[in-house]
């Protein structure tokens, strides 16, 4: 063990200092093209279809079906029913995806209204009386922590199954 350590330092040692560099130059200038800093996504004026490919579609895949293998619900066709129970509307604002988006509050609320569309992500699932989404809304709601995502999904789950909901989210609870 001792001779395979005193062997890898030796190594270690041997290698050119060209090849050995950790640390960056602190001198060294951006790429051509990459001069100026990355405009956040909040100020971007991305359209809401790019800003669901950049915040969410990372885990929910780009057409809402999720994947139960990575324990990440389906929205397509589902997620508005989330809307027919007390605490649902809250919820979809304070799962950490949308809470602690780059998304600022009316980006979040034209996401959320877009995800809503019976077009859109939700389909059918969503309540005929469905209210939009405001920036005020998000604002109030969105830093309130939601400690125990599954706790609370699971109640809400439940709250949609006594109101006879069929339960469409691809978690086979």
């Amino acid at each position: 063990m001792r001779s395979l350590l005193i062997a890898g330092l030796a190594c270690a040692l041997a290698a050119p200092a060209a090849l050995a560099r950790a640390i960056p130059n602190p001198n060294q200038t951006h790429a051509p093209g990459n001069e100026s800093p990355q405009t956040p996504i909040a100020q971007a004026g991305y359209s809401t279809a790019v800003n669901y490919q950049l915040q969410c579609a990372g885990c929910h895949l780009g057409d809402g079906v999720g994947s139960k293998a990575n324990d990440v619900p389906r929205m397509k066709d589902f997620v508005g029913n989330f809307l027919k129970v007390d605490g649902g509307r809250q919820f979809l604002v304070r799962v950490p995806g949308m809470a602690q988006s780059a998304l600022n509050d009316a980006q979040l609320a034209d996401l959320l209204n877009w995800l809503m569309r019976e077009d859109g992500m939700a389909g059918k699932s969503v309540p005929a009386h469905y209210q939009p989404y405001t920036a005020e809304e998000i604002s109030a709601t969105r830093h309130d922590t939601l400690l125990n995502l599954p706790g609370t999904r699971a109640e809400l789950i439940a709250k949609m199954r006594a109101q006879g909901i069929k339960i469409e989210d691809g978690m086979d609870y």
